[in-house]
């Protein structure tokens, strides 16, 4: 297998020396939680977006991470990419000028329609966190 993840082979390490920002707007916003929802996110740290694709953002406030499983979330949106990128782990996501939360990690239940993009912070869905159809996302 060469997967330099299954492999284990950054580690701590991080690659990324320098990237720019991906963006896009909200295409739906959403509203709801679960205790229990059983997302398990990839062990890679890293995605590449492409412009026009659609992906949903999921807020959990859990201590998470790549290769672990995920339960307590709130659903935010769909964001359709403006500004393809790669978005890491760690990566600050924002809505306007208000920071939602950072990367935690990626799932793949629904691909290839859309990525789960998971992120760390204060679990709100997108109604609570007053998001509107066409704010703004930046990611990184």
């Amino acid at each position: 297998m060469n997967d330099p993840y299954a492999r284990n082979m950054f580690g701590k390490f991080n690659p990324y020396f320098a990237k720019r920002q991906t963006t896009g707007n909200l295409a739906v916003v959403l509203d709801g939680t679960f205790d229990d929802r059983g997302l398990e996110l990839i062990s890679p740290s890293s995605r590449a977006v492409k412009a026009s694709e659609i992906h949903e953002l999921i807020l959990s406030d859990e201590q998470t991470g790549p290769g672990q499983r995920v339960n307590r979330i709130a659903y935010v949106g769909f964001v359709e990419i403006n500004r393809g990128g790669v978005i890491v782990v760690g990566d600050s996501v924002s809505a306007g000028d208000t920071v939602i939360g950072t990367i935690a990690g990626f799932d793949e239940t629904h691909m290839p329609n859309h990525l789960n993009i998971v992120l760390a912070g204060n679990r709100k869905s997108g109604r609570e966190l007053q998001l509107s159809v066409e704010n703004t996302i930046t990611i990184g």
